[in-house]
């Protein structure tokens, strides 16, 4: 498992239908080390923070073997690093085979997955597309967050070490199934699955208000 590519950017000001619009998903790559504090990358910012950043979603992941698709998807040659937004372009694992909770060492860091991305109308803005959303969100290919257990210092080719496998916790895929997907898509009892993931230690207060309601809706 590696780390391919370490993106940042500050939030700028782009036009979308005629008005401007604040956003930080124009991460673009550098090579030098950046440190990754509790909160973020350093130099790092995001626009909306009602929906991004914070403890739960310090920093964001999108596994590089996803690219390959999306080229197809979107009939574009080329896709740059950084393009999903991602702060941290990955290889090696993705929503099947990472959890919640899993704990993975990059660099100096210590980080703990916590839940899948929701694309939000930025990102089709970005890559000209603005239907993708549907198809990106469907598509299960979400990327994960993470939040920051120590801090320290990380840079593009560092390798990604699982350090600890949360017992009886569910997929990053699972997760978004039950977060905003149909819940016929589970590969067991809704139910079960969200009981379950209720009981994950440090479940970001997001999923757990999601997965309270769509359990209650199943009552």
């Amino acid at each position: 498992m590696k780390l391919i590519s370490l993106n940042i950017a500050q939030p700028k000001i782009v036009i979308i239908d005629e008005l401007p619009v604040l956003t930080g998903i124009y991460k673009l790559p550098v090579k030098r080390p950046v440190w990754l504090a509790k909160l973020g990358l350093n130099g790092d910012g995001q626009a909306d923070k009602a929906v991004h950043g914070g403890e739960h979603q310090a920093i964001y992941s999108y596994p590089f073997e996803h690219y390959a698709y999306w080229q197809d998807t979107l009939g574009l040659t080329d896709l740059p690093y950084g393009t999903f937004g991602e702060n941290l372009t990955i290889s090696g694992f993705n929503e099947d085979s990472i959890q919640i909770g899993d704990t993975l060492k990059i660099g100096e860091a210590i980080v703990q997955v916590t839940m899948p991305r929701i694309p939000c109308f930025k990102f089709g803005h970005k890559i000209g597309q603005p239907d993708i959303l549907e198809t990106f969100l469907n598509s299960g290919r979400s990327g994960f967050y993470q939040r920051v257990l120590t801090a320290g210092s990380i840079k593009a080719g560092d390798e990604i070490t699982l350090l600890d496998r949360a017992t009886d916790s569910i997929t990053i895929r699972t997760a978004l199934i039950l977060q905003k997907l149909d819940l016929a898509l589970a590969t067991d009892d809704p139910k079960q699955l969200l009981n379950k993931a209720l009981k994950i230690p440090n479940l970001a207060p997001l999923l757990k208000t999601v997965y309270l309601e769509r359990l209650a809706e199943l009552a």
